[in-house]
């Protein structure tokens, strides 16, 4: 195959930005996205060019270190049948010959570092606010010895699957992380464990959000469409209540 790529490339964060042209041969159909990228980056690296800056780590669809923007959509959303990470789209998803523009996180709260590559700190800040519960540091206690409920677990279970890589923020027009931290507002809402810090949690967790320059949610939707863990859009729901219920009790437990 052979593929026509248009990459934003930057410097640094303070230097102007452009979109540039490459043409990358000998691409196989069963290669990753991120593999394609090696490929031309090692074609530059031959040449004596600057190779591409982009994020990766796992490249398992785990961690979702490798997050771009493809033709205008968050992991390619737009190009693979259901959501997945960059690592794990694969060339097939195109025809020979095509053209793919490839960008990276557009938001605010994600300022550039250098190319492809943003800074997701302010994501880190976020759980430092309120992403932890109370425990006592002395041994492990004994599995189950804390029961919850089928259904709470379940969707506690679904909401901690979120790898905050960021695409909901990128797809969103706002520029919103409430995905993001709603899924983690609700992991712990939903089990006992979480219950001391319930109330001071969502307050001090949406105020970091908000102060880290996201914008608002409208409940748009692209931020669930794209997540490649398929986090629900009603987890925002879950902190929408959690948040004005915080605003009628203290910071101890409640239910």
């Amino acid at each position: 195959m052979i593929i026509n790529l248009r990459v934003w490339r930057q410097a640094n964060a303070t230097a102007e930005g452009k979109m540039v042209s490459y043409r990358v041969e000998g691409v196989s159909e069963d290669m990753s996205f991120l593999e394609m990228l090696d490929l031309l980056n090692e074609d530059l690296t031959v040449k004596g060019e600057e190779p591409i800056a982009f994020d990766h780590d796992c490249r398992e669809g785990i961690c979702g270190m490798c997050g771009v923007v493809i033709n205008g959509s968050a992991h390619g959303r737009g190009s693979s049948p259901v959501p997945t990470t960059t690592c794990q789209l694969h060339m097939r998803s195109f025809a020979d010959g095509a053209t793919i523009d490839v960008e990276p996180w557009r938001a605010g709260a994600f300022p550039v570092i250098k190319d492809l590559v943003v800074d997701r700190t302010a994501f880190d800040r976020i759980i430092q606010a309120g992403g932890f519960i109370s425990v006592n540091a002395g041994s492990a206690p004994e599995a189950h010895s804390v029961p919850a409920p089928k259904l709470q677990a379940d969707r506690a279970f679904d909401a901690a699957t979120c790898i905050g890589c960021g695409a909901c923020v990128a797809a969103c027009p706002n520029g919103s992380g409430m995905l993001f931290t709603s899924a983690k507002i609700t992991h712990l809402a939903m089990l006992p464990q979480g219950q001391p810090e319930r109330w001071s949690r969502v307050k001090t967790m949406v105020a970091t959000h908000d102060a880290e320059g996201f914008g608002g949610c409208t409940n748009i939707g692209e931020c669930a469409a794209v997540c490649p863990k398929q986090i629900p859009l009603d987890t925002i729901s879950q902190l929408n209540r959690d948040l004005i219920k915080s605003l009628f009790k203290g910071d101890g437990k409640g239910k």
